[in-house]
């Protein structure tokens, strides 16, 4: 089955419009958008949490929640600050009195914002923004975008309440919850406690694949074993159903210790076996062959690479503990690619190099491909861009991960 394949029948089985009664009053809408809502009934208005990606998302949320209830939306906590969360919270201006975040525990970098227009693109590659439906297939975590796809547009409502405490408890409306800061894939990220029903609502620090350890869009270190604590607080908590920010909901509380602890376990194993390797001198290549999840967690789909990969996990590791150089000399003070590649193609030349790479297309080692094409002179010539946008979209056919598929693909369209 091909990568292609693999990620169509997991958006089939999991991001079909789905709204979950988890109780008299509390309910969870996944499929509206890439990201998913929970609705609270308090005793005379409604608990939102997160608000979904766009306003045409949240019209269609607004319409299905005035079926369940004549409360309005008064207050909406949001999980994190990605915009996927906050997108559709201005359908509900006209009624909402109270927003509720938390502040980051870390700033960002000073000067992130210099980095605007290349992170913007790469976001945009990641996400397979421009892409048909047919390229994207789906974000791996959730059906795309609504403002990606004409549903409407980013529309924000600002925070009126920003928390800087490790822990907050609220009575809403007659809703007594917790609000825990718990740094994991964001800095501001939180989950929300109802301990009387028993519920867990975690944002993004747990959804049913492997996650985005690292954003090949560009991001700041996300700390790793922060998040694997972070999962760890999670399961101290007597939940019996745990409500994600992404993909299905988890009902019950076997279930819940089980996938969740395993999901933890899962994400520790590659952290400290990355360290191991480190330790023992190996270079980030090294390291990355060596570092493969477990034949005990390869049948868990929700550990299936659809977002994120293990191997882009194993590299923001290796270079958020000890930076760039892997401690081989010859990395030191290398040549410019441009040197080295003008020397290996001579040694090469360039009728074997070319060959080398039909070769390799034609037996569907499109990667190496990819990489000998790296070597070729004349990359601005018709050949070279035909033979470097087959590879790339034959590359992407063989990606579960949604976000290579897309980088994959929109790097071909680039070409031309």
């Amino acid at each position: 089955m091909t990568g292609e394949k693999k990620l169509k029948d997991f958006t089939e089985k999991n991001y079909q419009k789905t709204l979950t009664k988890v109780n008299d009053h509390i309910y969870h809408f996944l499929g509206y958008g890439i990201s998913n809502a929970v609705a609270v009934l308090g005793e005379t208005s409604v608990i939102l949490i997160d608000a979904l990606d766009s306003t045409g998302y949240g019209e269609e949320l607004k319409e299905d929640l005035a079926r369940l209830t004549d409360k309005p939306v008064k207050t909406i906590i949001y999980t994190h600050g990605h915009p996927d969360h906050r997108g559709g919270a201005g359908v509900f201006r006209d009624t909402v009195e109270e927003v509720i975040a938390f502040a980051p525990k870390k700033p960002v970098l000073k000067y992130y914002d210099r980095l605007k227009d290349v992170l913007n693109q790469r976001g945009a590659y990641q996400f397979g923004y421009g892409l048909t439906d047919e390229e994207t297939i789906s974000q791996g975590i959730g059906i795309r975008e609504g403002w990606a796809v004409g549903k409407g547009s980013l529309d924000f409502i600002a925070p009126t309440t920003m928390y800087h405490e490790d822990e907050v408890e609220r009575v809403i409306d007659g809703v007594k919850l917790k609000m825990v800061s718990a740094a994991g894939e964001t800095d501001d990220q939180i989950f929300v406690w109802l301990e009387e029903d028993q519920v867990i609502c975690t944002g993004d620090n747990y959804y049913g694949c492997w996650p985005n350890l690292y954003a090949i869009r560009g991001t700041q270190y996300r700390d790793i074993a922060a998040w694997a604590d972070t999962l760890g607080v999670i399961l101290s908590y007597d939940a019996k159903a745990l409500l994600p920010g992404h993909t299905r909901p988890i009902m019950g509380r076997e279930q819940i210790q089980d996938q969740i602890g395993t999901f933890r376990d899962a994400i520790e194993y590659v952290l400290l076996e990355t360290l191991d390797c480190m330790n023992k001198g190996m270079t980030i290549s090294e390291t990355t062959e060596q570092v493969k999840l477990p034949e005990k967690y390869l049948d868990k789909e929700y550990l299936g690479e659809f977002y994120g990969t293990v191997e882009w996990s194993v590299k923001s590791i290796y270079c958020g503990y000890v930076g760039w150089f892997d401690g081989n000399a010859a990395g030191l003070m290398p040549v410019s690619d441009r040197e080295y590649q003008a020397v290996i193609r001579e040694l090469i030349g360039d009728e074997k190099l070319k060959e080398k790479i039909k070769e390799y297309m034609n037996e569907g080692q499109f990667q190496i491909a990819l990489q000998l094409l790296e070597l070729a002179d004349g990359k601005e010539s018709s050949e070279y861009r035909e033979l470097k946008k087959e590879a790339l979209l034959k590359r992407a056919g063989q990606m579960t991960s949604a976000n290579a598929r897309h980088y994959f693909i929109a790097s071909a369209k680039n070409l031309g």
